[in-house]
């Protein structure tokens, strides 16, 4: 694809694709580039946490600052341009476009994404199967990166501080569920990768207030997992009660994270992946499951509780059955196909049937420190940006046992 992809037609929020790196010397970028990758060393895989006053160092107050380019945060190498893998339009494959150059907002901040990981919300947005896109898009939105450019009205953030980003990508602030601690609800929110451009990209553009500052230290492409993976699974978990066992249907990204949460709290853990799906049953077994199996068997024992991750309708009455009296069903994914019909038999009992609806900032904060008290280990298997199509399929296709990452 030739030229730069502006994005001139979308909203005032979805204008977040970043400007280029200021001209520098090849020796002064070179310095930088290895200054960032110093400060993103780290030895611990699979962990991450939300940093607290004692691990990071705020930006100190300065109105004169222009928003524009103060660093270099990824590893790309001395000349090359930021770029991103975008999608065109409807049913087009992924390719590579550099970049538009652009001033920052006031509120915003460029991030130089160090890993994004792959999930299923980024299939369905691809697929085409959510409403409303507005072509050309940049998926994904498990973004861990380097803060390298600030808005001038940014000052608790950092250059070169270690962030991340999540779904969530801004909200309205104002309307009964902004301002009642339910802002994934928000009828005018927006969200990374798919109403504004994500972290298939060298560089991302987001909202500071939006940004979820991380401690220096952290394996990138193991953390990247856990900003949606891990809290759609978390705010999952907050729905299942204090019921023992706990089925998880789809065994991927999410079910992996949440299955080690709750062997720590002490429940009991039943998977279920497709019929032919043994490399998966094998995973959860080695990762402790009391039972892993096909979603068309009966577990053997009643649930108290059952997530469904994979976006399969049919599998619905199936937890039904499952589960117990007074149970309860949760629908976590962002999209499902049809679900069939059922007898009123399988509802009845007072078991329950409720659907998880996005993330918010809160659930980052609660989250963390839940995943560090777990030992949270997150399995990934890593994929030049470029080669962004692959990793889609191997997802696609259930070759996967944890999470597929992007590295720029």
């Amino acid at each position: 694809m030739q030229g730069v992809i502006g994005f001139g037609g979308f909203s005032p929020v979805r204008r977040t694709l970043i400007g280029a790196m200021e001209a520098l010397s090849n020796s002064e970028r070179q310095r930088r580039i290895e200054k960032a990758r110093q400060l993103g060393r780290d030895t611990r895989l699979g962990r991450m946490h939300v940093a607290g006053p004692e691990d990071t160092e705020p930006a100190a107050p300065d109105p004169a600052r222009p928003g524009l380019a103060t660093g270099l945060a990824t590893g790309l190498a001395p000349g090359l341009a930021p770029y991103c893998m975008i999608q065109a339009g409807p049913g087009q494959k992924l390719t590579r476009a550099p970049l538009a150059e652009r001033q920052l907002a006031p509120h915003e901040v460029r991030i130089g994404v160090r890993a994004c990981g792959v999930c299923r919300t980024d299939l369905h947005v691809i697929d085409g199967e959510l409403p409303n896109i507005a072509y050309p898009i940049v998926p994904g939105h498990e973004v861990v990166g380097r803060i390298d450019q600030l808005g001038s009205d940014v000052f608790d953030l950092a250059i070169g501080q270690r962030v991340g980003v999540c779904w969530l990508a801004a909200t309205c602030g104002r309307c009964r569920y902004c301002t009642t601690g339910r802002e994934n609800l928000c009828d005018e929110a927006s969200f990374t990768g798919y109403t504004s451009p994500g972290g298939y990209a060298s560089h991302i553009i987001m909202d500071s207030r939006f940004v979820i500052p991380l401690t220096p230290e952290g394996d990138d492409a193991g953390d990247a997992p856990l900003l949606c993976a891990g809290l759609i699974g978390w705010r999952s978990l907050q729905r299942v009660g204090d019921g023992q066992n706990i089925g998880l249907y789809g065994f991927g990204a999410a079910a992996h994270i949440a299955l080690q949460i709750l062997l720590y709290q002490g429940r009991k853990v039943f998977a279920f992946t497709r019929a032919d799906d043994h490399a998966s049953q094998s995973f959860a077994n080695r990762l402790g499951a009391s039972w892993a199996g096909s979603s068309e068997e009966r577990p053997p024992e009643d649930l108290d509780a059952a997530i469904l991750y994979a976006p399969v309708g049919a599998l619905l009455p199936a937890a039904l059955r499952a589960v117990r009296k007074g149970g309860r069903v949760i629908c976590a994914g962002i999209h499902m196909s049809d679900i069939p019909s059922f007898p009123y038999a399988i509802l009845w009992g007072e078991r329950e049937i409720v659907s998880i609806a996005n993330v918010t900032r809160a659930d980052a904060k609660s989250f963390f420190p839940a995943a560090r008290k777990a030992d949270v280990r997150v399995h990934t298997r890593s994929y030049p940006l470029l080669e962004a199509e692959r990793a889609l399929a191997d997802l696609r296709s259930g070759r996967l046992q944890g999470a597929a990452v992007l590295i720029p």
